[in-house]
This record gives C-alpha cells, sequence and structure tokens, in this order.
C-alpha cells in the first residue's frame, strides 16, 4: 500500500515516515501545501495523512482542491489543536478521519489500516481467501494455519491483492501502490514477485489474466 504523508515539522515527519515504512507502507513525502496538492492530483495513493498547518497552503484549502477534482483516496487529517469546529471543518471539507497532536504512533497506524479496509469495503483486519489469512495489524500471514515467510515487497503486492480479492490488478497498478515515487519502479519485478508468490501459497491462488493483469481467485 502506498501513502502520502503531508507534514511540514521535519523531525514528527521523520518519525512517522521511519515507522510507516518498518509497518510495510511505501511513502511519499511533502513539507508543504502546494507539493501536496501536486502530488495528491498526479499519484495514485491508498491513503493520505495530512497535517492542517501548512506552509504555502493550508491543509484545508488543498484537501476541498482535492475533493472538488474528484480525488477519493481516504484522508487521515492532523491538527495541533482539539476544538470541536475544526474537527468538524475538516470532515465536512472531504476527510474521512482525524488525529490530535500528540498522539501514539500505534494509533496512527491503527487509523490508516481501518481507512484503507473501508476504502475497499471490508471491515475485518484480517483478510482471508482461500486458507489464506493477512493480518493487517501486524504483517503476517498464514496458510491452512501455518506461518509463511515473506519478503517485504512480496507481502506489499499480497497485501494489495487480498484488499481487492476477485478484481483483475494490472502490473502497472501494482507497480504504482508497492514503490514509493523516487523508488526505481521497474514493472517487470511484479512477475518476479508473483512467481514467488505462487510458490508459498495454494496453488492458482492468483490467476494471470493475459493482457490484463493478476487476479487473487476467490473460489478455487
Amino acid at each position: 500500500m502506498r501513502l502520502l504523508l503531508v507534514e511540514d515539522e521535519r523531525t514528527l515527519r521523520q518519525q512517522l515516515l521511519l515507522a510507516l515504512k518498518h509497518a510495510g507502507y511505501a511513502v511519499d513525502e511533502a513539507d508543504n501545501g502546494q507539493e501536496a496538492l501536486f502530488l495528491g492530483d498526479t499519484e495514485n495513493y491508498d491513503a493520505v495523512i495530512l497535517d492542517l498547518g501548512l506552509p504555502g497552503m493550508d491543509g484545508f484549502s488543498v484537501l476541498k482542491r482535492w475533493r472538488a477534482g474528484k480525488r477519493i483516496m481516504p484522508v487521515l487529517i492532523l491538527t495541533a489543536r482539539d476544538g470541536w469546529h475544526e474537527k468538524v471543518e475538516g470532515i465536512d471539507a472531504g476527510a474521512d478521519d482525524y488525529l490530535v497532536k500528540p498522539f501514539r504512533i500505534e494509533e496512527l497506524l491503527a487509523r490508516i489500516r481501518a481507512l484503507i479496509r473501508r476504502s475497499q469495503g471490508l471491515a475485518s483486519p484480517l483478510l482471508e481467501c482461500r486458507g489464506i489469512v493477512l493480518d493487517t495489524r501486524d504483517s503476517k500471514v498464514t496458510v491452512d494455519g501455518w506461518p509463511i515467510v515473506l519478503t517485504g515487497h512480496e507481502f506489499m503486492v499480497l497485501d494489495y491483492l487480498m484488499h481487492r480479492p476477485g478484481v483483475i490488478v494490472s502490473r502497472t497498478e501494482l507497480t504504482e501502490h508497492i514503490y514509493a515515487q523516487d523508488f526505481d519502479r521497474d514493472s517487470n519485478t511484479i512477475e518476479v514477485f508473483i512467481a514467488r508468490l505462487r510458490k508459498k501459497l495454494p496453488p492458482d491462488a492468483i490467476k494471470t489474466v493475459r493482457g490484463l493483469g493478476y487476479q487473487l481467485v476467490v473460489e478455487p
């Protein structure tokens, strides 16, 4: 899953960046409103963490511009103020959730997981399909109750497919959602990750749809 982190306070941004990457996310970052607006308009994100107090263009304005442009990615706003009116204004502007500073990293991660699940119509933190169980809380995967070991990118590919069971996902889409903007993207590596996953998952769990992409098969 790929996130956009928008925070102008450098120390906090670096702390969040490390925590999010450790949790298995590909993360792009911005420290001002104009850059955030551009990235949100031109890149595909599974969720955005948006600070309200930004230089150049405040978070409210950025969010309103995104929503006016039909950008529908889930947005969690960060605010240093605990006033109810600011929370209401943020939600009315198009935010999906909010978090008041200071906060614990664990709560931020839990809220991001929930936002991504809800955006895909999922309720449980446990994603299950044909004996495969992916626990989004601790990034662990089991097959028929047995734990399997995945590399970081193998997990990210499976995680994206598990959030979209039965949906055909193109190689380009997978590339956009498992790599950050500054990563040297190579869509050919997706085939490598898929091949490795097939060796660790039930037979025919991932189907190649010729000319279209890959599909996590719901029924055998």
